[in-house]
């Protein structure tokens, strides 16, 4: 029979004074975990999941309740647990001076590794990780995936008995996700490891054993993936989205219908959705159409996103916001984004080479790759904030080359890590943003007060404390205060639960309907969905541009999803340069 690796009860753990600014993080939860299992703590924002992580690492203690971490009272003795676990942290610290070899030896050394397990261990981590190569590399040239990865391989210089990964796979593509969950199954099924690792990611939370799903401290559910998606059964529908009509433009329609469906979202040019349990049959039709309906299997994520639905505060977590409307200029019909030939060069490094596209007016538009592929290189030159080594840049009719500053005044910008300044409160963002943009006076303020109410935010909070999900409403509300014609968004919803993401989607399905401009970076591939064209860089070049249909089409019959065409197009493309069919 299987052990017991971790049993908690009745754990309360607050933030901040009592009676005055007292946060909640876990509110009487209870679980049992088994060892020598895959399980996931999944849930949204704010839900507990790093504050439960922290507990059984013993770095905090919570104000009433009992945790045992492999048979030992983590509360009373937490030394005694740090040292037979390891644990990787959301922001894993990598010393970026240090090459690969050196931040390995510096773990082993922090850890107590004896010389004579090293070797050993460190081959064994370099091969499963494919790092064997880059040992001599500082960590801070490698890429975002390799670093993740680097990360796993120092948390593991030991061998532990439990594994904690507190979202381990954020801001990675989905190359270097799959081979990151690759060395966490294979630490399974090999060496018999417990893993708990909480994620945002649920088709990752399919992949293990048991799943708990968390919300505002507190066990919503348990089980198998299977058990747990069975909550949705005979709920899960696919709509095909008629020619001509985006599939987020149908997905909208269907998420506002909230007395008739749970969630909507695009997938391969369709919509799935899950429908409301005993929903009115004639007004569903009549929301329809002639749509054609087909029943789908239900997965985990729709009866994760109907245990959300369900809870009280539905409202606000999944508000919708509505766009202010845009004073847009008279060129309706040119395209307000032209690229011809751009290159960047580092040295004699290319980040990106030869590259041509163009965006039109009102376009979503979705710049895809993996990590060190050049999209991000890419994307600051498209906002003005670096120069192109050479090559044509057209925004919003201005050539940045000439006429740099008259552009920025015309686009909105949200940075991948949310650039606020978390000791202002979330009025004093706003000042310094509309200040950067050149508002001021009455108009600053009242586009302060109209921003705020739209994105549902209280200027008077510390913008250090907001919530993920807050955080990010008001990274937005800096980049659209000054009411952009085009707005560039770095990977926004990095680490955003799916309820976020949805209301994120819609807030920006309404700001293109109005005529705004948008060019996004996402490793969430289902996002590629919502844009009406996408290209695909890797290593610098420009491997394929068109509408998502056209994108599978291009990656072969095997591409069922966006995710799919997204490896098969970079592996494909690798190959053939391995190979020599394509020029280095």
């Amino acid at each position: 029979m299987t052990g017991i690796t971790i049993t908690a009860k009745d754990l309360r753990k607050t933030f901040g004074t009592p009676g005055k600014d007292e946060a909640v993080a876990l509110d009487g939860l209870s679980l049992t975990i088994r060892e020598g299992e895959l399980t996931a703590l999944v849930g949204p924002d704010g839900a507990g999941k790093t504050t439960l992580m922290r507990l059984f690492a013993g770095l905090l203690k919570p104000q009433a309740g009992s945790l045992s971490v492999l048979g030992i009272d983590v509360l009373a003795h937490p030394q005694a647990v740090q040292d037979r676990i390891s644990y990787m942290p959301q922001r894993f610290g990598l010393y970026e001076d240090l090459s690969v070899q050196e931040n390995l030896d510096l773990y082993a050394d922090l850890h107590g590794v004896p010389m004579e397990q090293r070797r050993e261990r460190f081959a064994r981590m370099l091969q499963m990780t494919d790092l064997a190569r880059f040992t001599d590399r500082p960590a801070g040239k490698l890429s975002g995936g390799m670093k993740q990865k680097l990360g796993l391989a120092c948390t593991l210089v030991r061998s532990p008995d439990l594994l904690l990964l507190d979202e381990p796979s954020v801001g990675v593509d989905p190359l270097s996700r799959r081979d990151l969950w690759a060395i966490v199954q294979q630490l399974v099924e090999d060496e018999g490891l417990s893993v708990i690792v909480s994620t945002a990611y649920l088709d990752e939370a399919e992949r293990c054993a048991k799943v708990f799903v968390m919300d505002r401290g507190r066990l919503l559910a348990e089980g198998a993936p299977e058990a747990l998606a069975s909550r949705a059964r005979g709920l899960t529908l696919t709509a095909a989205s008629p020619p001509g009509l985006p599939a987020r433009v149908l997905q909208a329609r269907l998420m506002d219908a909230r007395d008739l469906v749970i969630d909507a979202v695009p997938e391969a040019g369709n919509v799935r959705f899950i429908r409301q349990p005993g929903g009115d049959e004639a007004a569903m039709q009549a929301l329809l159409g002639d749509i054609p309906v087909t029943p789908r299997e239900a997965e985990l994520e729709d009866a994760f996103m109907m245990m959300l639905h369900q809870q009280e505060g539905e409202a606000q977590a999944g508000a919708v916001i509505e766009p202010a409307p845009v004073a847009l200029s008279a060129q309706d019909d040119k395209p307000v984004i032209v690229v011809r030939d751009l290159v960047r060069k580092f040295g004699d490094f290319t980040a990106v080479a030869s590259t041509s596209f163009d965006v039109a007016r009102g376009e979503i538009f979705g710049l895809l790759g993996p990590n060190g592929a050049g999209k991000t290189t890419t994307f600051r030159m498209l906002c003005g904030l670096l120069p192109a080594t050479s090559g044509h840049l057209e925004v919003a009719g201005r050539d940045l080359r000439t006429a740099r500053a008259a552009a920025r005044g015309r686009i909105g910008y949200v940075a991948q890590k949310f650039a606020l300044y978390g000791n202002l409160t979330v009025r004093e963002n706003l000042e310094f943003f509309g200040g950067a943009y050149g508002l001021g006076g009455k108009a600053l303020r009242t586009r302060i007060a109209e921003t705020a109410a739209q994105f549902d935010l209280d200027l008077s909070a510390p913008s250090g404390s907001l919530p993920t999900g807050y955080k990010q409403r008001l990274a937005m509300a800096t980049g659209l205060l000054h009411q952009p014609e085009i707005l560039f968004l770095d990977e926004p919803t990095s680490g955003i639960d799916p309820l976020a993401r949805r209301a994120f989607w819609r807030t920006i399905t309404g700001l293109a309907g109005t005529g705004v401009t948008i060019v996004i970076t996402t490793h969430f591939m289902e996002e590629a969905e919502y844009c009406d064209r996408i290209a695909i860089q890797d290593q610098g070049e420009m491997l394929v541009i068109g509408t998502p249909q056209a994108v599978r089409d291009e990656a072969g019959g095997g591409a069922r999803t966006m995710n799919d065409a997204f490896i098969a197009i970079v592996e494909q493309h690798r190959a053939r340069r391995d190979s020599g069919q394509v020029a280095a």
